[in-house]
């Protein structure tokens, strides 16, 4: 299948298109960036810095991916890019940073992940597969983000924060705390407001595994003794269920980060 073109779309040397790659009117691909097969970029769109954009990765007008990072002092490199998973869609107006040198140097997008319209997520990111970034939000740099996560319109999420699979941050919260998995957040500043059991459903999780999410949610946040003896409790009473272990190991993982807390 071939490559097509638009007379106006400037594709740079150096630029690699795999096949079936459509580029739209008026857009720009840089000399360093991957577009693997059947990648499409709509009219207007921007590709540069060292980009790599899977397979029928879709670009819509006005979006900039690669844009070197916002980082005071940076100087141009070939350590510093962005890697975004198969099939993602980047709505209008979507920017998408690439990673700095001295904390890796990437910035990656898992696969099948929608960002609408006017949507950023800035240098050294992680976002996993399936995660949907709703109008107008914004993710600050180094922000690690799970499977199947979901971001309401005009989010804010303060660099550093991590964010656990299947977790949900509600319309107009601004984030500056992690997120357990699972999870469910809104505010501002964001509070746990129990977990994301919309979610769980729609996914398929069983009822005895949200049950047990449930038992265990209120185990953990419950009033009786101090929050480190309520996490070791949750964990010996659901060491056979991964979902619930998976909230415990997330909270252990980084004891240095604050969490998102219910009111």
């Amino acid at each position: 299948m071939s490559v097509d073109i638009h007379p106006t779309a400037v594709v740079e040397p150096g630029a690699e298109l795999g096949t079936g790659v459509t580029i739209g009117a008026m857009s720009y691909v840089g000399p360093y960036a991957v577009l693997k097969d059947d990648v499409t970029l709509h009219a207007k769109a921007t590709v540069i810095g060292h980009t790599l954009l899977n397979e029928a990765v879709e670009v819509y007008p006005g979006s900039v991916l690669g844009g070197p990072p916002q980082v005071l002092g940076y100087k141009q490199s070939d350590d510093s890019r962005l890697e975004v998973g198969a099939r993602t869609v980047m709505r209008e107006h979507t920017t998408l940073h690439t990673g700095s040198p001295e904390h890796g140097g990437m910035t990656k997008v898992g696969e099948d992940c929608l960002f609408m319209a006017h949507t950023h997520a800035a240098h050294d990111c992680v976002l996993g597969n399936k995660c949907v970034i709703a109008n107008n939000t914004h993710i600050g740099g180094h922000v690690t983000v799970g499977e199947q996560v979901w971001f309401g319109g005009a989010v804010a999420v303060h660099q550093w924060c991590r964010i656990g699979d299947h977790a949900f941050v509600g319309g107009g919260a601004i984030l500056v705390a992690d997120v357990i998995p699972y999870g469910s957040v809104v505010g501002n500043h964001a509070h746990l407001a129990g977990l994301n059991v919309v979610g769980l459903k729609r996914r398929g999780f069983s009822r005895e595994t949200i049950r047990s999410l449930r038992s265990a949610y209120r185990m953990l946040y419950a009033k009786e003794g101090t929050f480190s003896e309520r996490l070791e409790d949750t964990a010996a009473t659901f060491s056979e269920t991964p979902e619930v272990m998976e909230i415990v190991n997330f909270i252990r993982e980084n004891k240095n980060r604050a969490l998102c807390l219910p009111r």
